[in-house]
C-alpha cells in the first residue's frame, strides 16, 4: 500500500475531523439549491437542478469505481485525496470536493447562453463551456497535486502529456458531457429517469461493495 494510500484511509469518515466550516458550506449549497428550486417553480425550467444533480451524480460514481480500484489492487487507487480535510468521504473524496461538485453544474448550467444554438469561436456554447471548465478543473487538479494534496500513483498519470488528456478526458469532460445532453432532452421525465439511473447505478455499487465485502472506499 503506498504512503498516500495508508494517509487517505487515516480518519476515512471520521466524524470527529469534522469542522465548522463544513456548516456555512452546506447553508451556501441549500441557499443555492433553493433558489434554483424557487426559479424553477416560476418558471418550469429545472435544467439548472438537473445538471448540479448529474454532475454531482457522476462525480459519486467516479469516486466509487475509484474506491473499487483500491479494494482489488489493495495498493492504491487511481488518485486520493490524503491532504487535511474537514471530512474524507472516500480515498479519492472528501466533503469539500462533494461541496463544489454539487455547485459546479449549476454553475455551468448558469454560463450557457439562452440560445443553445449560439456558438462560441466555432463551438456550440454548450460545447465550448463544458470543455472549458473541464480544462479550469484539470488546471486546479494539477496545482492540488503539486501541493500534495491529490496524488496520482500510476504513471500514466504524469509521466507524458498523455495523462493531462486522460485527466481531462476521464476526470472531467464526461462530468459536463453528461450535464449537457441531460439538460439537451426534450421531457423533464427522460432526464429524471437517466439522473436516477446514475444514482442507482453508483449507490447500488456501493451498498455491494459495503454488503458483500464489507468495505466502502
Amino acid at each position: 500500500m503506498t504512503p498516500a494510500s495508508e494517509m487517505a484511509l487515516q480518519g476515512l469518515r471520521d466524524l470527529s475531523t469534522i469542522k465548522w466550516y463544513v456548516i456555512p458550506l452546506l447553508a451556501i449549497v441549500f441557499y443555492i439549491y433553493t433558489s434554483e428550486i424557487k426559479k424553477a417553480k416560476e418558471t418550469g425550467n429545472w435544467n439548472a437542478i438537473f445538471a448540479g444533480l448529474t454532475i454531482f451524480g457522476m462525480d459519486f460514481f467516479n469516486e466509487t469505481w475509484n474506491g473499487w480500484v483500491f479494494h482489488f489492487t489493495q495498493r492504491a487507487a487511481f488518485w486520493t485525496t490524503p491532504g487535511d480535510t474537514a471530512l474524507r468521504t472516500m480515498v479519492g473524496w472528501n466533503i469539500e470536493i462533494m461541496f463544489m461538485f454539487a455547485i459546479s453544474g449549476i454553475i455551468y448550467y448558469n454560463t450557457l447562453s439562452e440560445n443553445k444554438n449560439d456558438k462560441i469561436l466555432g463551438l456550440p456554447n454548450r460545447w465550448f463551456w463544458a470543455i472549458g471548465y473541464a480544462v479550469f478543473c484539470v488546471f486546479v487538479e494539477c496545482l492540488l497535486n503539486m501541493g500534495g494534496h491529490l496524488v496520482w500513483e500510476y504513471p500514466w498519470w504524469y509521466l507524458s502529456f498523455s495523462g493531462v488528456w486522460l485527466i481531462f478526458l476521464f476526470g472531467y469532460l464526461h462530468f459536463y458531457v453528461a450535464a449537457l445532453l441531460v439538460i439537451g432532452m426534450k421531457s423533464d421525465r427522460n432526464k429524471i429517469i437517466t439522473i436516477g439511473i446514475i444514482y442507482l447505478i453508483t449507490i447500488g455499487a456501493n451498498i455491494f461493495g459495503l454488503g458483500f465485502m464489507g468495505w466502502v472506499y
